[in-house]
Protein backbone atom coordinates (compact mmCIF):
# COMPACT_ATOMS: atom_id res chain seq x y z
CA UNK A 1 0.00 0.00 0.00
CA UNK A 2 1.41 3.41 -1.04
CA UNK A 3 2.72 5.49 2.48
CA UNK A 4 1.18 9.09 2.13
CA UNK A 5 1.34 9.84 5.88
CA UNK A 6 4.93 10.50 6.08
CA UNK A 7 7.53 11.84 4.16
CA UNK A 8 10.34 9.41 4.96
CA UNK A 9 13.26 10.89 2.67
CA UNK A 10 12.10 14.16 4.77
CA UNK A 11 12.70 12.37 8.19
CA UNK A 12 16.04 10.46 7.37
CA UNK A 13 17.66 13.83 6.15
CA UNK A 14 16.45 15.74 8.76
CA UNK A 15 17.32 12.64 11.47
CA UNK A 16 21.41 12.67 9.23
CA UNK A 17 21.60 16.89 9.68
CA UNK A 18 20.79 16.65 13.58
CA UNK A 19 23.52 14.36 13.57
CA UNK A 20 25.99 15.78 11.39
CA UNK A 21 25.44 19.28 13.45
CA UNK A 22 25.10 17.81 16.48
CA UNK A 23 21.86 19.18 18.00
CA UNK A 24 18.03 19.87 17.17
CA UNK A 25 19.02 23.42 17.19
CA UNK A 26 21.46 23.71 13.92
CA UNK A 27 19.28 21.43 12.40
CA UNK A 28 16.23 23.36 13.13
CA UNK A 29 18.00 26.39 11.76
CA UNK A 30 18.97 24.78 8.39
CA UNK A 31 15.48 23.64 7.34
CA UNK A 32 13.68 27.08 8.74
CA UNK A 33 12.09 24.80 11.77
CA UNK A 34 11.68 25.11 15.42
CA UNK A 35 14.04 22.62 17.49
CA UNK A 36 11.04 21.30 18.97
CA UNK A 37 9.39 20.88 15.68
CA UNK A 38 11.96 18.74 14.40
CA UNK A 39 12.78 17.10 18.30
CA UNK A 40 9.09 15.95 17.35
CA UNK A 41 9.70 14.87 13.65
CA UNK A 42 13.30 12.62 15.34
CA UNK A 43 10.66 11.12 18.13
CA UNK A 44 7.84 10.12 14.90
CA UNK A 45 11.17 8.54 13.00
CA UNK A 46 11.74 6.30 16.26
CA UNK A 47 7.86 5.74 16.81
CA UNK A 48 7.34 4.35 13.75
CA UNK A 49 10.77 2.19 13.61
CA UNK A 50 10.02 0.92 16.97
CA UNK A 51 13.93 1.95 18.19
CA UNK A 52 15.61 4.63 19.97
CA UNK A 53 18.06 6.04 17.22
CA UNK A 54 19.76 8.80 19.77
CA UNK A 55 20.39 8.97 23.50
CA UNK A 56 19.55 12.40 24.46
CA UNK A 57 21.26 14.55 26.66
CA UNK A 58 20.92 18.23 27.53
CA UNK A 59 24.53 19.03 26.50
CA UNK A 60 24.97 16.26 23.94
CA UNK A 61 23.10 13.65 21.86
CA UNK A 62 24.72 10.33 21.47
CA UNK A 63 23.85 7.87 18.06
CA UNK A 64 22.44 4.01 19.99
CA UNK A 65 23.85 1.20 17.77
CA UNK A 66 20.58 1.29 16.02
CA UNK A 67 20.95 4.65 15.57
CA UNK A 68 24.17 4.34 13.91
CA UNK A 69 23.06 1.75 11.35
CA UNK A 70 19.94 4.01 10.24
CA UNK A 71 22.64 6.77 9.87
CA UNK A 72 25.14 5.30 7.63
CA UNK A 73 22.29 3.55 5.67
CA UNK A 74 20.48 6.88 5.62
CA UNK A 75 23.40 8.95 4.16
CA UNK A 76 24.31 6.58 1.00
CA UNK A 77 20.08 6.46 0.38
CA UNK A 78 20.58 9.93 0.28
CA UNK A 79 23.18 10.70 -1.93
CA UNK A 80 21.96 8.10 -4.31
CA UNK A 81 18.48 10.11 -4.33
CA UNK A 82 20.77 12.95 -4.85
CA UNK A 83 22.49 11.53 -7.80
CA UNK A 84 19.40 10.19 -9.53
CA UNK A 85 17.74 13.30 -9.27
CA UNK A 86 21.02 14.91 -11.09
CA UNK A 87 21.48 12.13 -13.51
CA UNK A 88 17.73 12.31 -14.24
CA UNK A 89 17.94 16.49 -14.62
CA UNK A 90 20.99 16.09 -17.20
CA UNK A 91 20.08 12.99 -19.29
CA UNK A 92 22.11 10.70 -17.30
CA UNK A 93 25.49 11.67 -17.71
CA UNK A 94 28.41 10.78 -15.40
CA UNK A 95 29.00 13.47 -12.85
CA UNK A 96 29.57 13.36 -9.27
CA UNK A 97 31.89 11.92 -6.82
CA UNK A 98 33.61 8.58 -7.28
CA UNK A 99 35.39 6.65 -4.19
CA UNK A 100 37.71 3.56 -5.66
CA UNK A 101 39.89 1.53 -3.54
CA UNK A 102 42.82 -0.69 -5.03
CA UNK A 103 45.28 -2.78 -3.79
CA UNK A 104 48.62 -1.27 -4.50
CA UNK A 105 50.45 -3.09 -6.83
CA UNK A 106 47.19 -3.42 -9.58
CA UNK A 107 46.68 0.37 -8.23
CA UNK A 108 50.18 1.52 -9.29
CA UNK A 109 50.81 -0.31 -12.44
CA UNK A 110 46.53 -0.57 -14.11
CA UNK A 111 44.62 2.50 -12.90
CA UNK A 112 46.63 5.58 -11.76
CA UNK A 113 48.72 5.63 -15.40
CA UNK A 114 44.16 5.49 -16.21
CA UNK A 115 43.42 8.32 -14.55
CA UNK A 116 43.87 11.16 -16.62
CA UNK A 117 42.31 9.92 -19.48
CA UNK A 118 38.94 8.67 -17.78
CA UNK A 119 38.55 12.26 -16.01
CA UNK A 120 39.38 13.80 -19.77
CA UNK A 121 36.47 11.97 -21.02
CA UNK A 122 34.51 12.60 -17.90
CA UNK A 123 34.99 16.10 -16.75
CA UNK A 124 31.99 15.88 -14.67
CA UNK A 125 33.49 13.32 -12.16
CA UNK A 126 35.98 13.51 -9.39
CA UNK A 127 37.15 10.55 -8.01
CA UNK A 128 39.24 9.34 -5.09
CA UNK A 129 41.76 6.21 -5.83
CA UNK A 130 42.91 5.15 -2.38
CA UNK A 131 45.86 2.65 -2.73
CA UNK A 132 45.65 -0.24 0.08
CA UNK A 133 45.96 -4.10 0.34
CA UNK A 134 43.76 -3.95 3.24
CA UNK A 135 40.40 -5.92 2.08
CA UNK A 136 37.98 -2.70 2.82
CA UNK A 137 34.15 -2.98 3.26
CA UNK A 138 32.58 -0.76 0.57
CA UNK A 139 29.77 0.12 2.66
CA UNK A 140 31.24 1.03 5.52
CA UNK A 141 34.11 3.06 3.81
CA UNK A 142 31.49 4.44 1.60
CA UNK A 143 33.34 3.39 -1.42
CA UNK A 144 31.53 3.04 -5.04
CA UNK A 145 34.13 0.49 -6.49
CA UNK A 146 37.04 -1.93 -5.00
CA UNK A 147 39.61 -3.88 -7.00
CA UNK A 148 40.14 -7.53 -4.96
CA UNK A 149 42.79 -9.98 -6.61
CA UNK A 150 41.96 -13.41 -5.43
CA UNK A 151 38.80 -15.70 -4.09
CA UNK A 152 35.60 -13.60 -4.10
CA UNK A 153 34.86 -14.20 -0.47
CA UNK A 154 31.60 -11.42 0.02
CA UNK A 155 28.51 -12.68 -1.90
CA UNK A 156 26.90 -9.62 -1.29
CA UNK A 157 28.81 -7.86 -3.97
CA UNK A 158 28.30 -7.09 -7.75
CA UNK A 159 31.66 -7.87 -9.94
CA UNK A 160 33.07 -7.39 -12.98
CA UNK A 161 36.14 -9.61 -14.02
CA UNK A 162 39.18 -7.53 -15.21
CA UNK A 163 41.24 -10.73 -15.66
CA UNK A 164 43.35 -13.09 -13.63
CA UNK A 165 47.45 -13.70 -12.97
CA UNK A 166 49.65 -16.40 -12.05
CA UNK A 167 51.47 -16.77 -8.34
CA UNK A 168 55.12 -17.34 -9.05
CA UNK A 169 57.63 -17.15 -6.16
CA UNK A 170 60.54 -14.88 -6.82
CA UNK A 171 64.02 -13.64 -5.59
CA UNK A 172 66.98 -11.01 -6.78
CA UNK A 173 69.83 -12.52 -8.14
CA UNK A 174 72.01 -10.84 -4.92
CA UNK A 175 69.89 -13.04 -2.90
CA UNK A 176 70.50 -16.41 -4.91
CA UNK A 177 73.70 -15.65 -5.51
CA UNK A 178 74.24 -15.26 -1.14
CA UNK A 179 71.97 -18.21 -0.50
CA UNK A 180 71.99 -20.36 -3.36
CA UNK A 181 68.93 -20.77 -5.70
CA UNK A 182 66.73 -23.82 -3.94
CA UNK A 183 65.72 -26.65 -6.39
CA UNK A 184 63.19 -28.57 -3.74
CA UNK A 185 60.59 -27.63 -1.68
CA UNK A 186 62.23 -29.28 1.58
CA UNK A 187 65.13 -26.45 0.59
CA UNK A 188 62.52 -23.79 1.58
CA UNK A 189 63.12 -24.58 5.25
CA UNK A 190 66.60 -22.89 4.96
CA UNK A 191 66.14 -20.10 3.01
CA UNK A 192 64.49 -16.21 4.20
CA UNK A 193 61.23 -15.29 3.37
CA UNK A 194 58.85 -12.19 2.32
CA UNK A 195 55.50 -12.69 4.17
CA UNK A 196 52.27 -10.49 4.80
CA UNK A 197 51.92 -8.17 7.93
CA UNK A 198 48.08 -9.18 7.75
CA UNK A 199 46.27 -12.61 7.41
CA UNK A 200 45.85 -14.20 4.48
CA UNK A 201 42.95 -16.88 3.13
CA UNK A 202 45.78 -19.04 2.34
CA UNK A 203 48.63 -19.88 4.67
CA UNK A 204 52.36 -21.40 2.69
CA UNK A 205 52.75 -21.30 -0.66
CA UNK A 206 51.27 -24.59 -2.81
CA UNK A 207 54.03 -26.30 -5.10
CA UNK A 208 53.48 -29.50 -7.21
CA UNK A 209 54.49 -32.84 -5.61
CA UNK A 210 53.70 -35.75 -7.97
CA UNK A 211 49.51 -36.11 -9.03
CA UNK A 212 48.58 -33.63 -5.71
CA UNK A 213 50.44 -30.25 -3.77
CA UNK A 214 52.32 -29.63 -0.88
CA UNK A 215 52.40 -26.65 0.54
CA UNK A 216 55.83 -24.86 2.41
CA UNK A 217 57.74 -21.38 2.45
CA UNK A 218 60.15 -20.42 3.81
CA UNK A 219 60.71 -18.35 7.14
CA UNK A 220 59.71 -14.69 7.26
CA UNK A 221 62.25 -12.29 8.03
CA UNK A 222 60.17 -9.55 7.03
CA UNK A 223 56.87 -8.97 6.58
CA UNK A 224 55.14 -6.26 4.11
CA UNK A 225 51.38 -4.53 4.28
CA UNK A 226 51.21 -4.86 0.27
CA UNK A 227 52.38 -5.98 -2.66
CA UNK A 228 54.32 -3.43 -3.41
CA UNK A 229 56.73 -3.65 -0.60
CA UNK A 230 57.15 -7.45 -0.72
CA UNK A 231 58.34 -6.87 -4.43
CA UNK A 232 61.00 -3.91 -3.69
CA UNK A 233 62.31 -5.65 -0.76
CA UNK A 234 62.84 -8.71 -2.79
CA UNK A 235 64.44 -6.84 -5.41
CA UNK A 236 66.80 -5.41 -2.36
CA UNK A 237 67.65 -8.85 -1.31
CA UNK A 238 65.72 -9.67 1.25
CA UNK A 239 64.38 -13.16 0.93
CA UNK A 240 62.01 -15.10 -1.51
CA UNK A 241 58.40 -13.74 -2.18
CA UNK A 242 55.35 -15.00 -3.82
CA UNK A 243 53.47 -12.86 -5.51
CA UNK A 244 51.23 -12.45 -8.72
CA UNK A 245 53.10 -12.22 -12.25
CA UNK A 246 51.12 -9.11 -14.00
CA UNK A 247 52.90 -7.66 -11.01
CA UNK A 248 56.64 -8.97 -11.51
CA UNK A 249 56.65 -8.66 -15.90
CA UNK A 250 58.82 -5.47 -15.92
CA UNK A 251 61.35 -6.91 -12.84
CA UNK A 252 61.59 -10.20 -14.23
CA UNK A 253 62.52 -9.30 -17.73
CA UNK A 254 65.18 -6.53 -16.77
CA UNK A 255 66.58 -9.12 -14.94
CA UNK A 256 65.97 -7.65 -11.51
CA UNK A 257 63.82 -10.76 -9.82
CA UNK A 258 64.42 -14.37 -11.40
CA UNK A 259 61.59 -17.03 -10.97
CA UNK A 260 62.80 -19.75 -8.29
CA UNK A 261 60.99 -23.16 -8.14
CA UNK A 262 59.24 -22.61 -11.62
CA UNK A 263 59.60 -26.39 -12.41
CA UNK A 264 56.79 -26.75 -9.54
CA UNK A 265 54.67 -23.89 -9.89
CA UNK A 266 51.08 -25.66 -9.53
CA UNK A 267 49.83 -23.21 -12.28
CA UNK A 268 47.43 -21.76 -9.48
CA UNK A 269 45.98 -18.24 -10.41
CA UNK A 270 44.26 -15.62 -9.32
CA UNK A 271 41.22 -13.50 -10.59
CA UNK A 272 40.93 -9.99 -10.76
CA UNK A 273 37.77 -8.38 -10.34
CA UNK A 274 36.01 -4.35 -9.68
CA UNK A 275 33.65 -5.41 -7.25
CA UNK A 276 30.84 -2.79 -6.09
CA UNK A 277 27.47 -2.67 -4.41
CA UNK A 278 24.10 -3.25 -6.24
CA UNK A 279 22.64 -6.40 -5.87
CA UNK A 280 21.72 -5.77 -10.05
CA UNK A 281 20.15 -2.94 -9.24
CA UNK A 282 20.69 0.16 -11.48
CA UNK A 283 24.40 1.76 -10.98
CA UNK A 284 24.69 5.13 -10.70
CA UNK A 285 26.08 6.63 -14.14
CA UNK A 286 29.31 7.62 -12.48
CA UNK A 287 30.06 3.93 -11.44
CA UNK A 288 28.79 2.55 -14.41
CA UNK A 289 31.07 4.67 -16.57
CA UNK A 290 33.97 3.63 -14.58
CA UNK A 291 33.32 -0.25 -14.63
CA UNK A 292 32.78 0.56 -18.29
CA UNK A 293 36.49 2.36 -18.88
CA UNK A 294 38.10 -0.31 -16.61
CA UNK A 295 36.60 -3.30 -19.02
CA UNK A 296 37.87 -1.32 -22.07
CA UNK A 297 41.11 -0.44 -21.14
CA UNK A 298 41.94 -3.34 -19.11
CA UNK A 299 42.77 -7.18 -19.60
CA UNK A 300 44.73 -9.17 -17.51
CA UNK A 301 45.98 -12.47 -18.46
CA UNK A 302 49.62 -12.51 -17.36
Amino acid sequence: MPRLDTNRAAEMEVFVRVVELGGFTAAAREFRLTPSGVSKLVARLEARLSARLLNRSTRQLQLTPEGQAYYDRAVRILAELDEAEREAAAGAAPRGHLRVNSNVAFGRLHLVPLVPEFLARHPEITLDLVLSDTVIDLMQERADIAIRIGPMRDSGLMARKLGSTRVTVVASPDYLARHGTPVSVAELARHHGIGWSFLRMRTGWPFRDGEGTVTASPRSVARAGDGEVARVLAIGGVGLARLGRFHLEADIAAGRLVPVLEELNPGDREEIHAVYLGQGGPLPARVRAFLDFLAERISIEA
